[in-house]
């Protein structure tokens, strides 16, 4: 069977896998992996090996993107192929080209779902999912843009949290921290002065987000900016309205302190 198998890995380790992600690629006959679109801090490939009891072999983003994935696909045309991808293979939309060029092909596809940086940040922070909006990357400063700030301005006039995926590059070790990106947001707002990301801005950062130690720390932005979150990788959340309850979550497992009670509503 001619078939291309997207299968999530989860976030931290080699045990985030689903049991049918397992399965599926015990029974492949050529397994890839990519570990470029997101940090998994405790993933170890030969434990990986020694789970499924398979080969694996790594590809990098220039075989995916300039490349156009031709490795996987020429697997795929002869066999079942399993593809390894950090978190929910599709929550990063770096691979739909890749799914899309499956089918032009005549290649068949399936997705098995991991554990996505999207449902893990809504349940360890405590805030509620449906009063989530627009997600948005904050790049690295080189690659400054007012995106993030536009996203956030524009999700808080609907009360919405934005959830801020911050930039890193696995490959090169490199990982844009809290602290950055609230600077960033920071120097964006002297300039606009709009009132959207001041250092009173109640402000969520998380470090390791899916391991067994993640950090999630709740503080006003100018006290965040200083704040340790440790090794990567690393989210930032801005909240919108807060709900009470949403406040006691933060209080109770992310150490805000007690004035964040005063803007539940």
């Amino acid at each position: 069977m001619n078939e291309l198998v997207f299968v999530g890995l989860g976030l931290n380790d080699e045990c985030g896998i689903t049991v049918k992600g397992l399965e599926e690629t015990k029974t492949a006959d050529a397994i890839f992996m990519e570990t470029y679109t997101s940090l998994m801090p405790s993933f170890s490939l030969q434990r990986f090996e020694e789970l499924c009891g398979r080969k694996v072999q790594m590809v990098t983003r220039r075989m995916l993107e300039e490349e156009n994935g031709k490795v996987i696909l020429d697997a795929a045309k002869t066999g079942k192929t399993v593809f390894l991808v950090p978190g929910d293979p599709f929550i990063a939309t770096t691979h739909v080209t890749l799914r899309v060029d499956a089918a032009k092909h005549g290649i068949k596809t399936r997705i098995i779902h991991g554990i996505s940086i999207i449902s893990v940040i809504v349940s360890l922070s405590g805030l509620h999912n449906y009063k989530f909006g627009k997600t948005v990357t904050v790049p690295f400063p080189e690659n400054s843009s007012e995106t993030p700030y536009n996203v956030i301005a524009q999700n808080k006039q609907l009360g919405l949290h934005t959830l801020c995926l911050l930039d890193l590059n696995a490959a090169e070790k490199q990982f844009l921290s809290v602290n950055q990106a609230v600077g960033m947001l920071l120097k964006i707002e002297e300039k606009n002065r709009k009132g959207i990301f001041t250092p009173e801005t109640p402000t969520v950062g998380i470090a390791r987000a899916g391991s067994d130690n993640p950090t999630l720390k709740a503080d006003f932005a100018g006290q965040l900016a200083g704040f340790d979150f440790g090794e990567p990788p690393y989210s930032l959340i801005v909240p919108g309205d807060f709900h009470f309850m949403e406040v006691d979550s933060l209080i109770a497992f992310a150490g805000a302190p007690e004035a964040f009670r005063r803007l539940s509503k």
